[in-house]
């Protein structure tokens, strides 16, 4: 539901709020169901890793228990998004989901650091692996990570928190099917010095994976423009509203990770343009750039204005 509310200040200043708090698309059933198989395979992994002395299934493990963890974390961050705003938090929980994936992403840096030391360690004293079990236990593993992934494409391309439980699905799918084709390898070979290299296979899949998820978390818990919005776009179209004859104190942040938030002072010299106006400019970012909840002010450019983010300029935009 739109709303749009106007208020003037001292005869020349007037705002136009617009708020969409649309819910986000709710994966509950996905997160329970991939969960649910993913906890049941971490157990079954581990216990087949340590009968078969592979350190390539118990990291493959250790990184599915990481997962499962994560997949808890996304699915409370979605959860408490959902909370309607209160009188202390005012934008509700949404940030929730950007702290769930940055938490996320270095947990799993944190977890590929001990695979990869006690992958290294193994190459001096490398173990006599049981092939054929380390390739069945895979081969499942591929199979469940497949299905987990198939849960999230669908809110996998609007969402940093379900991407990130996408790409972490896919990338075990992936690891698993290098684990599988080492078991067959060393079973024919006895080059059992596979099992800490496919660890540290693992760990570099892991890692490629997982930048993009932490640097786009960590900038937006930075409040940094979202990477999905051309802000310069943005402000062109601003200037060239009608009646516009300049813009300042230009703010976009993301609120969560599938919204995002715009504050803007605009010069009005005619004064304030009427409601109608301001509904069709929010429209437009809503629609165009994705901004799902903008603060307009409206000013007839009568005073200098200095912008308190940067006391050393005047009257000029600044893009955040």
């Amino acid at each position: 539901m739109l709303h749009n509310h106007t208020h003037d200040h001292s005869g020349h200043s007037h705002e136009g709020h617009h708020h969409h708090h649309g819910d986000p698309n709710n994966h509950g059933r996905a997160f329970v169901i991939a969960i649910a198989l993913n906890t049941a395979f971490v157990a079954v992994e581990f216990a087949y890793g340590i009968i078969a002395h592979s350190t390539a299934l118990m990291a493959d493990a250790g990184h599915n228990l990481s997962d499962v963890l994560g997949l808890l974390l996304a699915l409370g961050a979605a959860i408490l998004a959902r909370k309607t705003p209160s009188g202390r938090f005012t934008y509700g929980l949404r940030s929730t989901s950007i702290l769930a994936a940055l938490t996320n992403a270095m947990f799993l840096m944190v977890a590929c650091g001990g695979i990869a030391w006690e992958a290294i360690q193994r190459f001096s004293e490398p173990h006599v692996v049981a092939g054929l079990t380390v390739s069945l236990v895979a081969v499942v593993g591929i199979g469940i990570n497949g299905v987990s992934a198939w849960l999230f494409v669908k809110g996998s391309e609007g969402d940093l928190n379900i991407r990130g439980a996408y790409l972490h699905m896919m990338a075990d799918a992936a690891v698993s099917l290098g684990v599988a084709v080492a078991g067959v390898v060393m079973l024919y070979t006895g080059w059992y010095w596979l099992d800490p290299a496919v660890s540290l296979a693992i760990v570099a899949v892991v890692v490629i994976g997982t930048w993009g998820l932490l640097r786009e978390s960590l900038q937006l818990a930075l409040n940094a423009i979202p990477a999905h919005i051309d802000a310069a776009a943005l402000e062109d179209y601003l200037r060239e509203c009608p009646g516009v004859a300049d813009i300042h104190d230009l703010h976009i942040w993301g609120m969560s990770t599938t919204e995002s938030a715009l504050t803007v002072h605009l010069v009005m010299p005619g004064g304030y343009p009427g409601d109608a106006f301001m509904d069709d400019i929010m429209c437009t970012l809503r629609e165009r750039y994705s901004i799902h909840h903008s603060t307009l002010q409206v000013e007839q450019g009568t005073t200098d204005h200095i912008c308190v983010l940067h006391p050393a300029e005047t009257a000029s935009t600044h893009i955040h």
